[in-house]
């Protein structure tokens, strides 16, 4: 039986299939019949090979109606307890992202599905305002984008990212975005001002220099030399902004660290931050096959040396050791990051948040609807 109709590259979408989920009773696979086989996307013989044989899935958005917007965590490993996701699912196609299997929730496959089968959050800001109006709340800084990202091409027309920016704006609330999307510098007539006053940062992954690997592992994100552009923006009008070399995978990008961080360091980044390889629930067989379909003389060693640093198996979740793994690899590459951050001026360990300024908060003001104070 061939599989080859799941197992080939779709072109500019990062998943090779679309897997059914861990909660679903059925498992679908889709099988090829040879009926397509030399035919290109327009069914008439002039495909030019390659992913080009596989007709692009189109991307679909939902808009979903939320009744809260601010999520909570009380990971050790993270520099935040909070943060906002404008929208499930991402447009990017990053092939190992470790959001991936959050659409197995929607019914829905942390493969193509959650590339292509988007929700956006369209009341976001309607909410997180109502949210932060509440008498209990007390702030810390919010980071925008820690599942998926805020600024993917969707974004352009909805603009629900933008409104979630101004409302915190106008509260003086603090906000560390963190973003692989040039986009982000259109909202620097809101961020420049959050930054002047401690306020606003912002975080971009640069995850390879060499726009080809980038195509193959993030198809619709911005190119590596946009997002150092989007430094160089960001960083003339006067924002913080941190490089993100994450994920590291062996044998893949590792080899481009320095490089990275040197680039980085050219366009204005001040601080950085990595992650290692994280390949959570079904992003394993989905990355596993991503490896045959573009680095098939790679995949046993980069998957060997994925299972050394996470104790014998592909992922541990364990904390403390789930973002930088262990072993004699993953402390080599800690040693390289703080050599090449001490070289290059740049702070090491806190990506995101540079102490950014809880005291100017104020609460939203009362609108019509709303209950009054009694003070």
């Amino acid at each position: 039986m061939s599989h080859a109709s799941q197992k080939r590259p779709r072109k500019g979408r990062g998943a090779i299939g679309n897997p059914s989920g861990r909660f679903e009773p059925l498992i679908r696979e889709a099988v090829d019949d040879d009926w397509g086989v030399g035919r290109g996307a327009g069914g008439d013989g002039s495909g030019d090979g390659g992913d080009a044989d596989v007709v692009p899935p189109a991307t679909v958005v939902t808009d979903e109606a939320c009744r809260t917007i601010i999520a909570r965590n009380d990971s050790p490993d993270v520099p935040f307890d909070r943060s906002i996701n404008p929208y499930r699912g991402c447009e990017h196609g990053c092939v190992y992202c470790f959001a991936r299997p959050t659409h197995a929730y929607l019914g829905l496959s942390p493969g193509l599905d959650f590339e292509t089968h988007l929700v956006a959050k369209t009341n976001a800001p309607a909410v997180l305002e109502r949210q932060l109006r509440a008498p209990g709340y007390r702030p810390q800084p919010i980071t925008l984008g820690a599942n998926t990202d805020p600024y993917q091409p969707i974004e352009r027309e909805r603009c629900i990212t933008r409104g979630i920016l101004e409302v915190l704006s106008d509260c003086h609330h603090p906000v560390a975005v963190v973003t692989k999307s040039r986009l982000v510098t259109r909202d620097v007539d809101l961020l420049a001002p959050m930054a002047a006053r401690r306020l606003g940062s912002v975080a971009i992954s640069v995850t390879t220099l060499d726009p080809r690997l980038a195509g193959r592992m993030e198809p619709r994100a911005s190119a590596p030399r946009r997002r150092l552009e989007a430094i160089r923006t960001l960083t003339d009008a006067g924002i913080r902004v941190s490089v993100l070399v994450a994920p590291l995978i062996p044998f893949i990008n590792d080899h481009e660290i320095e490089a990275i961080l040197a680039a980085a360091a050219r366009a204005g980044a001040v601080s950085a931050g990595a992650v290692l390889l994280r390949l959570p629930h079904e992003v394993k067989d989905l990355f596993a096959d991503w490896l045959q379909a573009h680095a098939p003389l790679k995949a046993a060693r980069v998957l060997a040396r994925v299972r050394e640093c996470r104790g014998g198996a592909l992922y541990d979740a364990a904390y403390g050791t789930r973002m930088t793994g262990e072993g004699a690899y993953a402390e080599l590459l800690q040693q390289r990051l703080r050599l090449a951050c001490g070289r290059l001026g740049l702070g090491y360990g806190r990506a995101a948040d540079f102490d950014l300024d809880t005291s100017q908060f104020r609460r939203p003001d009362n609108r019509e609807g709303s209950q009054l104070s009694l003070l």
